[in-house]
């Protein structure tokens, strides 16, 4: 009776031992929680001021290269002219958006294994130096490495880090943090042509260049507040790394590219035909911002007022990405889609439609509704993409879509130059820039039928169900841009 007393008596002392224990760590356990909420706010509104800069000073260069194509056209000197300088000069541009797109796939890598900071600024360097070699040469061969290529490149690392960030300071209002870079980077991006018709006259396009090259140089020292905030989980790291450790290496290289290479969204049909109508749509989808100033010099004659049409496309867009993003939300599931196709079809309508104006002014009201249709398409980007593959997935889906833009988009503006040379007139090229979105708007409208398709079949076998549940939800637990390394400072 004694011994039994005893062990009553210890076991309740163990027991309260062990409640106190568990009192003392929950509080920090739920504060540890806490911390790796995003803040919703505070430093960081910084990150997208510094994000906004980013996409408005890249995406600002790259959609006024209308006004650069013609200085590099009269930088070559009209002397000797070139029966195929129109589809010479369009590849320095079009080089230097495709490898937005095309380094996008392995920007993602970098971004996951360096961190945003570290990637981001790497990206506006190598920016920066494309753009002041830039204004060095003359050679139009050296340029497609400077501007095309490096330019194009640094502009791919430092864009794509700068929307990752976002989901560290942001997740209720991550939505509204992206309207808001979106929308606000046409702060620069609207007024910049204006600005290089009236410094390219002033300084020369090489001074123009290095003009240019000043905003990356701004860019490079605003990637530093890329800062993450949501640590990894070391834990998770190590044990992948104990279980590499007792495995081959060809077993291990093929682990470390299925980690860093997430293939698994390529076995869904409705991202498949959502990234081939994408890839589709966009191989005219540059050349009117490539050769609507040209055309109406030549068309019009019209020299003083022909920034505006680039004004009216970069202020349009930035409304519509502004909208897009809010009508986006009201819109359930997939059937978001339908908002691309109406985008894309409008857009090939609209290039066929530009030669069948008679005045400067319907170009411009072309212009105004063209810039609608690219904030639309722009910014439903990515929550589409969140809808096909879920949310850990959603960053490389994007990432092997804009990789899978990059050669339509690259090949569109020289075709384009070429049927200019070919046929003396741009007519051509503008109907030829219009079937490709109406084609891939097609495409995009199969994409929600396929998906009911799918789900009534997912109804009928709740097994299938279950495994494409667990699909969705797996994707380690690193959250894109936050390495350990970087986590820690």
């Amino acid at each position: 009776m004694f011994a039994l007393t005893l062990l009553w008596a210890v076991a309740q002392e163990q027991a309260a031992l062990l409640a106190t224990q568990l009192m003392e760590m929950l509080p920090a356990c739920c504060k540890q929680r806490e911390a790796n909420l995003p803040p919703e706010g505070g430093f960081g509104w910084v990150v997208v001021f510094a994000a906004a800069w980013c996409n408005g000073s890249i995406f600002g260069i790259h959609n006024s290269f209308g006004i650069i194509y013609m200085m590099l056209q009269s930088d070559l000197g009209d002397g000797e002219k070139d029966p195929a300088l129109e589809f010479k000069t369009a590849w320095v541009g079009s080089l230097a958006m495709g490898m937005i797109f095309f380094c996008s796939p392995i920007v993602s890598i970098f971004t996951d294994r360096l961190g945003c900071r570290t990637t981001a600024a790497m990206g506006a360097t190598i920016a920066f130096i494309g753009l002041l070699s830039s204004s060095f040469t003359k050679s139009l061969e050296v340029r497609y490495f400077t501007y095309g290529i490096l330019f194009g490149c640094g502009s791919s690392f430092a864009f794509q880090p700068s929307l990752v960030i976002l989901g560290h300071y942001f997740k209720r209002r991550l939505g509204l943090a992206n309207g808001i870079v979106s929308g606000s980077s046409c702060l620069i991006s609207v007024p910049l042509p204006f600005f290089l018709k009236m410094v390219g006259k002033a300084i020369g396009l090489a001074h123009t260049f290095q003009v240019l090259s000043a905003l990356m140089f701004i860019q490079i020292f605003l990637c530093l507040t890329y800062r993450p905030i949501l640590p990894p989980s070391c834990d998770s790291q190590h044990g992948g790394q104990d279980k590499l450790g007792s495995r081959s290496v060809r077993q291990q290289c093929w682990s470390q590219t299925r980690k860093y290479f997430n293939l698994r969204i390529f076995r869904r049909k409705t991202y498949r035909i959502w990234a081939f109508g994408i890839a589709t749509a966009v191989l005219g989808y540059l050349v009117p911002f490539m050769n609507l100033v040209k055309y109406v010099e030549k068309r019009f004659q019209e020299t003083k007022k022909d920034w505006i049409l680039l004004v009216c496309i970069g202020a349009m867009s930035g409304l519509g990405r502004l909208i897009s993003g809010r009508i986006g939300d009201c819109i359930p599931g997939l059937k978001k889609i339908y908002l691309q196709v109406v985008s894309f079809l409008l857009l090939g309508i609209l290039c066929m439609m530009i030669p069948q104006c008679r005045g400067f002014e319907g170009v411009i009201v072309i212009c105004l509704f063209l810039g609608l249709c690219d904030g639309f398409f722009t910014t439903i980007m990515a929550p589409i993409a969140f809808e096909l593959v879920g949310p850990m997935q959603a960053s490389q889906a994007i990432g092997y879509l804009m990789g899978l833009m990059a050669v339509p988009m690259t090949a569109g503006t020289p075709i384009a130059g070429y049927l200019n040379d070919y046929f003396g007139n741009y007519d051509a090229a503008f109907y030829f820039a219009g079937v490709p979105p109406i084609i891939g708007s097609l495409v995009l409208s199969v994409v929600p039928l396929v998906h009911q398709r799918m789900l009534k079949k997912q109804r009928l076998d709740s097994g299938k169900d279950k495994m494409l549940v667990s699909e969705t939800t797996v994707n380690g637990e690193l959250l894109p841009g936050c390495p350990a390394s970087e986590a820690r400072m």
